[in-house]
Formats: C-alpha cells, sequence, structure tokens
C-alpha cells in the first residue's frame, strides 16, 4: 500500500529524527549542536504544548503492546479519541514553528535522518489523517493492532538474558549493582537517576546510541572463533540482538534498564573475560 507521508508533518517522526540529531552530535562530541537539539525538545515539547499530546498519541500506538485484539483496539479508540481533543489549526502552528527552528538552529538535513519505525509513524499519521479514505483507514489500523500484538507477543517469548549461562560469561550482574561497574553502565546510571530532570530526554538519547552500539558489538561475536563452535550460544547471542532491537519499541522502565546493564555487563565478559 503505497502511502503519501508529509514527514515535517508527522510530530513523532521529527521528534525521533531530533533524537538521532543529539545521539550524532553526542558521538562527535559537538556539544553545540548538542545544546541546539535539546533546546529546540524542550522548547517545543514542553507537556503544556500540543506537539507533545500529538506525540503521546503516536507513542501509544508505535510504542503499545496488547495481549488480546480487544484490548489493542480500545488503545486504538482511546488514542483516536484523545488525537480529536487537539486543536488541528494550533497544532499546524506549532508544527509550522518546530519546522522553522530545526531550519534556522540545525539544518534541513535533520528532516533526512533515518528513523527505524519510519514506516510505523507514516501509517499512523494516515490513520489521523481526515484525508485517508474510510476503507484505507481501516487497513492501516488493521495493520497496527495487529502490530501491537505482536509485540506483545515477542515480549512474552523473548528469552531473558539471564538464561545466557556459559562458562564464558560467568560473571554475573545479579548482585545489585555492588560489584564493580563498567563505565558505560555508570553512565546510564547516572542518566537514569536524573532522567526527571529533563522528561528523559539525555536518557533516551544515550539508550538509542548504547542499543545501536550493543548490537553492533553482539553482531562480531558471532564471527569469533569460540562463538562459532557452538550452535547454542550463537543461538542465544542471537536472541539478545532480538530483544536490543525490540527495545526502540518499548518505553522506558526498570525492566528494560536492567536488560541494558546486563547486555553491557556481557558485551564485556564476551571482549575483557577470559574466553578459554
Amino acid at each position: 500500500m503505497k502511502i503519501r507521508h508529509n514527514k515535517k508533518r508527522n510530530t513523532a517522526f521529527v521528534y525521533e529524527a531530533l533524537i538521532r540529531e543529539a545521539t550524532v552530535s553526542i558521538i562527535k562530541s559537538d556539544d553545540d549542536k548538542k545544546n541546539k537539539v535539546f533546546s529546540i525538545i524542550k522548547k517545543h515539547f514542553n507537556k503544556d504544548s500540543l506537539l507533545y499530546r500529538d506525540l503521546e498519541c503516536y507513542h501509544s500506538l508505535y510504542e503499545g503492546v496488547a495481549s488480546s485484539e480487544k484490548i489493542a483496539d480500545k488503545i486504538l479508540n482511546e488514542v483516536k479519541s484523545q488525537k480529536k481533543l487537539i486543536d488541528p489549526d494550533g497544532l499546524f502552528k506549532q508544527q509550522t514553528a518546530l519546522i522553522h527552528d530545526v531550519n534556522k538552529e540545525l539544518t534541513q538535513e535533520t528532516f533526512n535522518n533515518f528513523v527505524p519505525n519510519y514506516r510505523s509513524l507514516a501509517t499512523i499519521q494516515q490513520i489521523f489523517s481526515m484525508k485517508t479514505s474510510p476503507k484505507t483507514k481501516i487497513m492501516l489500523e488493521q495493520e497496527i493492532l495487529k502490530n501491537m500484538i505482536v509485540l506483545s507477543e515477542q515480549k512474552e517469548n523473548m528469552p531473558s538474558i539471564d538464561n545466557l549461562t556459559y562458562k564464558q560469561f560467568v560473571k554475573k550482574f545479579n548482585e545489585k549493582y555492588d560489584n564493580d561497574l563498567l563505565s558505560e553502565q555508570k553512565t546510564l546510571l547516572t542518566y537514569y537517576v536524573t532522567s526527571f530532570s529533563d522528561n528523559s530526554l539525555q536518557l533516551k538519547v544515550f539508550l538509542n546510541e548504547e542499543i545501536g552500539r550493543l548490537k553492533q558489538e553482539m553482531t562480531k561475536a558471532k564471527k569469533l572463533n569460540f562463538m562459532k563452535e557452538d550452535s547454542d550460544m550463537t543461538a542465544k547471542v542471537e536472541s539478545v540482538i532480538s530483544k536490543l532491537e525490540s527495545f526502540s519499541r518499548q518505553n522506558i522502565n526498570d525492566d528494560l534498564l536492567l536488560a541494558v546493564l546486563k547486555t553491557q555487563a556481557l558485551v564485556g565478559e564476551i571482549y575483557n573475560g577470559d574466553n578459554d
């Protein structure tokens, strides 16, 4: 199904593109650009703004999970009700102001940033649009409902990282932060503890960057000799990579944080532990 998508008017896409922009600026140690991105997000996505309310509607659908079609349908109906309460003219004006600031303070290339859930965001925008035909809207809604249920099933069936016990990875992270933390674990915990001060903005940016790094490290780990010799271990590493990929569609909570912390420890063991 071909979808016309005005990504600059897609509130969630612009927000995710800005998060990507901030991530790149952090990687490149470009503090000036990082501060500009954070300033734009804080200005336009504060909790009193229509953009924030619109973003929450998107989040409820592309990050939402439902254990049944009935629950997924209830979530969708509630989101559509909340969306109708947002003044479209007021939202358009705020989107215009946001686009202006991105172009002025950053660059138009920000809108070309890669956003992994781009297709889902485009689908949701079409569901919200009054220009979408009833037939197309129903088909798109079914697609979103199906995704919500699939996400729920993936979450239930995903193997726990706790089960990845192997002689190379004996050191556990089960003691509640009593053992020596890696520098990246300390950074994650610091952002987590202070996340209340900026609506979890810097935590989200760091997680976006860190999860990408962990996926790369786990993918490289499959090529190590001791991994190639053990099919069970290779399969378990694949399950961790799948779990990491699912994090982009989940809200940040204690379970996600602990899973990332354990994956950080796991990667540290793979590359720094005794793998004889």
